[in-house]
């Protein structure tokens, strides 16, 4: 068993340097379900294992966006007064179990979280994420129509801030794909009251990576970046995008925490390598002590971030 959880262990880190990564129970449960077939090479038990304890209520409920259903899973605080609200935009795994235990975590924190699947209804006989393999996910997820995603989010928003124990304050964050899609969010709804992107481009004009100048020129809330130092494609983008940002006197703050790489915040929270007899278990050691720092780091100044909102 030791070996299978140290194959697993080594399988994940090597798929966290790509960030390439169910079905919901739809009854109103209060836990999380089961594994997702979308995560071949790395199952995540430790986030299923983490959202299973968690004293809090959780619910899958399906937000209409016209004759769509959007798939999303709420988690309330255990708060006396109402709380803001947090939509969470996966990664290009699509709705994973860390994506859960991680919505759960900004529930823990007092906040109201909801990440809705933006594959529902794209997989076979009408599924989400759970009714794809890992490879699918990802060309479905590149394959959405912007438009779609848009009016998808937009409906969550909706939904979520008229909920009776929402305040009305409504805030998006996403990670890889996720981040980049909360930053172009915050192009195209000015009601929102900040975009937390993790790890995720501005909008670009076209495959020459040149910053859409008209789509930030729309955001009217405060933009802020977590970056990971060893992530060039990504940061490539950030000179550009802080000019561009500057010129337009937006507010956008990114923070590069060095030594780790991209997919910090899920990749920081996975399990310490165990297995010394791994050829690459010192590598892989330094590499999650540098993630998990990041993550938590990044933890904290987002928690005080939110809490200013």
């Amino acid at each position: 068993m030791r070996k299978l959880i140290s194959l697993l262990t080594l399988l994940f880190f090597l798929s966290v340097v790509a960030c390439a990564q169910h079905a919901p129970n739809m009854n109103d449960n209060h836990h999380a379900a089961a594994p997702s077939p979308s995560d071949a090479a790395e199952t995540q038990d430790w986030a299923k294992e983490r959202l299973a304890k968690s004293p809090r209520h959780q619910e899958w409920v399906k937000v209409k966006n016209g004759t769509r259903a959007v798939n999303s899973f709420v988690v309330y605080p255990e708060v006396k007064n109402k709380a803001t609200a947090v939509v969470v935009i996966h990664e290009i795994f699509g709705m994973s179990p860390w994506v859960q235990s991680l919505t759960d975590q900004l529930a823990e924190a007092g906040y109201i979280a909801i990440a809705p699947d933006l594959l529902s209804g794209m997989g076979p006989n009408g599924g989400g994420t759970d009714s794809l393999d890992r490879q699918q996910v990802g060309q479905k997820i590149r394959d959405l129509p912007p438009d779609q995603i848009t009016a998808d989010l937009n409906a969550v928003v909706d939904y979520v801030s008229k909920l009776p124990a929402a305040n009305g304050k409504v805030v998006v964050t996403g990670y890889c794909w996720g981040g980049s899609q909360s930053f172009r969010y915050a192009t195209n709804n000015p009601n929102i009251k900040a975009a937390f992107v993790f790890y995720g481009s501005a909008p670009m004009t076209g495959s020459d990576g040149t910053v859409d100048k008209e789509a930030l020129a729309r955001i009217k809330a405060p933009v802020y970046g977590f970056y990971a130092g060893n992530d060039a494609r990504i940061n490539a983008t950030l000179p550009a995008t802080t000019q561009a940002m500057n010129d337009l006197k937006k507010k956008f703050e990114p923070v590069t925490y060095e030594g780790a790489g991209h997919g910090f915040m899920r990749a920081g929270e996975a399990p310490e390598p165990t297995d010394t007899t791994a050829a690459d278990y010192q590598k892989n050691l330094d590499a999650w002590r540098l993630n998990h720092k990041a993550r938590e780091e990044a933890w904290a100044r987002w928690k005080k971030l939110l809490a200013s909102i």
